[in-house]
């Protein structure tokens, strides 16, 4: 089961650095394909900025996930997998009644399933 979680943190962890790079460097290319459904295109340049601050904090949700990893302590490593897990599920859910439900099953769901699988181990 220890695979299977860390399999499941390092999938939610690239996600999360993909989503990264897609809103602060990819924005109004990679960005404006992803979330066509959801902004009009003029809107893509103006909110550049705001992506960009989003982009950085998904990076933060990653490198927390990717830190539990390297930590040495199991109950240590455990809470701070939960404690990001836990993130992002809250994230993506509030996105899902937000936004799209689309996030749910992208974002949120991968998380609860990372959480299970961590607390079953």
């Amino acid at each position: 089961m220890e695979l299977v979680s860390n399999i499941l943190i390092a999938v939610v962890a690239l996600e999360h650095i993909y989503i990264l790079w897609m809103e602060m460097f990819a924005w109004e290319t990679k960005g404006k394909e992803v979330f066509k459904a959801a902004l009009p295109e003029e809107l893509f340049k103006p909110t550049k900025g705001l992506a960009a601050n989003q982009g950085l904090y998904n990076g933060f949700l990653a490198a927390g996930l990717i830190w539990s990893f390297f930590i040495k302590d199991p109950q240590w490593q455990t809470n701070i997998a939960l404690f990001f897990l836990s993130c992002v599920a809250v994230a993506g859910i509030y996105g899902a009644i937000s936004a799209t439900k689309k996030i749910f099953f992208v974002q949120a769901l991968p998380a609860i399933l990372a959480i299970i699988t961590v607390l079953l181990k």
